[in-house]
C-alpha cells in the first residue's frame, strides 16, 4: 500500500512538474518580452510613450483560423494566442485620425498619420520580428487593453501581450506603411466564403507580409472584412515607391466591396464619395472630417516642390485637433511621420510638436 501511494505521489509530482516546465516554455520568451518594456516619455499627465520588442513567435494565421464572428470571438482568440492559459481583460478600441504621403525633395517618401481619439491613451512603440514575414514598428493605444501605466501591474505588463495584434499604424522593412480611420457608415461584415480578418488584424497582415502598396491591397482581398467596435473603418496604405491609396469597403455596394482609390490624404470620409461630403458637418453615411482633409491639402499645396520632413509635420499639425467631449475623432493622441524610405519615424504624444522620439524598423 505504502508503494502504491509513493508512486502515485511520485506520479503527481512529474505531472506538477511537467505543467510548470510546460509553462515556463510557453511564457519564457513572454516573460522576455515584458522585461523589454520601456519608457520613453514622463509628462505630468500620466499618459506617456512606451517601447517594447516582441520576443514570443506568433501566428497571425492561428488567430484567424479561430474563426471570427464578433467583437468577443476577435478578442478570444488574440488573448488565445497572446496570453494562453491565461484571464485578460481587453477592450475594443475606436478609431480617429489623418494620414496623407508625400515624396520630399531627397526622394523620401513619407506618410504623417494622426491618431484622433476623445480619450486619452498612452502608446505603446511595438518592434516586431516574425519569424516568417517582416520586421516593423507600430503603435497602440494602451487605453485599449486598460494599461497606460503597464508598469504599474504584473496583469498590465502581461496585457501589452496583445500589442502586435491592436496596433492603429505602423511600417514595415519594405517601406509599406498603413493606418486605420474611422468612418460613420454601417461596420461592414463581408460574407464571401474567405476567412474572416478583423480591423485590426488587418494591419497586422500588412505590415507581415506585404512588400507593396499592391501586394497589400491583393492580400486584404483575399479576406473577408469584419469591422470591430460596431464602426466603420478604412485604411490608408503607402509604400517606398509613394504609392498611397486608401482601401475602402463601398457603402454604396451590396456586398461592401474593396475599392482601393489613389489619393495623397485620408481622414474620416469615403474617398471613393469625396463629392458627396462637405467640411465641418456630417455626411450620412459618407462621413466627416473634410476640413482636416482641407488643411491638409494646403499645406501640401502650398509647399509643393518643396516638401521637406517640416511639410509633413506643418500638416499634421495643421489637422490636429484639440479635447472635445462630443466628438469621438477630436484630441490628437499622436503624430507620426514615417519615413517609408529610410525606414524611420518620428513621434509627438499629444500635440507636444517639440518633444519628438524618433525610431527605426529593426532598430
Amino acid at each position: 500500500m505504502a508503494k502504491v501511494v509513493k508512486r502515485i505521489a511520485l506520479f503527481v509530482l512529474a505531472a506538477i512538474l511537467l505543467v510548470i516546465i510546460g509553462f515556463g516554455c510557453l511564457y519564457c520568451t513572454r516573460i522576455m518580452t515584458v522585461s523589454s518594456i520601456e519608457q520613453l516619455t514622463d509628462y505630468e499627465d500620466g499618459y506617456n510613450l512606451y517601447s517594447m520588442d516582441i520576443k514570443y513567435n506568433y501566428s497571425l494565421d492561428d488567430i484567424i483560423d479561430y474563426g471570427i464572428t464578433d467583437d468577443q470571438s476577435m478578442i478570444d482568440a488574440i488573448l488565445k494566442e497572446a496570453l494562453p492559459l491565461l484571464p485578460v481583460h481587453m477592450s475594443v478600441p475606436d478609431y480617429g485620425c489623418t494620414s496623407f504621403t508625400l515624396t520630399d525633395t531627397d526622394g523620401d517618401v513619407h506618410m504623417g498619420r494622426n491618431y484622433d481619439f476623445r480619450k486619452d491613451t498612452s502608446a505603446m512603440m511595438v518592434h516586431c520580428a516574425p519569424k516568417d514575414g517582416y520586421k516593423s514598428v507600430a503603435f497602440a493605444a494602451l487605453d485599449n487593453v486598460s494599461a497606460n501605466t503597464p508598469d504599474e501591474s504584473t496583469a498590465k505588463k502581461l496585457a501589452t501581450l496583445t500589442a502586435p495584434f491592436i496596433c492603429l499604424d505602423g511600417m514595415n522593412e519594405k517601406g509599406v506603411s498603413i493606418s486605420v480611420l474611422t468612418l460613420d457608415s454601417e461596420p461592414v461584415r463581408q460574407n464571401t466564403g474567405k476567412p474572416v480578418i478583423a480591423t485590426t488584424l488587418a494591419i497586422r497582415l500588412v505590415l507581415d507580409k506585404a512588400a507593396t502598396t499592391e501586394e497589400a491591397v491583393e492580400l486584404l482581398k483575399g479576406y473577408d472584412m469584419f469591422s470591430s467596435t460596431g464602426r466603420d473603418y478604412h485604411f490608408y496604405i503607402t509604400d517606398a515607391s509613394g504609392d498611397g491609396r486608401v482601401v475602402e469597403y463601398d457603402p454604396s455596394s451590396e456586398g461592401r466591396e474593396l475599392i482601393a482609390t489613389p489619393t495623397e490624404a485620408v481622414t474620416n470620409f469615403f474617398i471613393i464619395h469625396k463629392d458627396k461630403v462637405r467640411p465641418n458637418q456630417k455626411n450620412g453615411i459618407y462621413g466627416h472630417g473634410r476640413e482636416r482633409y482641407d488643411a491638409v491639402m494646403e499645406v501640401l499645396n502650398e509647399q509643393k516642390g518643396n516638401y521637406t520632413c517640416d511639410t509633413v509635420w506643418d500638416a499634421m499639425q495643421a489637422a490636429a485637433q484639440d479635447p472635445s467631449p462630443e466628438e469621438i475623432t477630436s484630441n490628437t493622441q499622436w503624430s507620426v511621420s514615417y519615413n517609408n524610405t529610410d525606414l524611420t519615424a518620428e513621434i509627438a504624444i499629444r500635440r507636444n510638436w517639440n518633444d519628438k522620439t524618433e525610431c527605426a524598423v529593426g532598430k
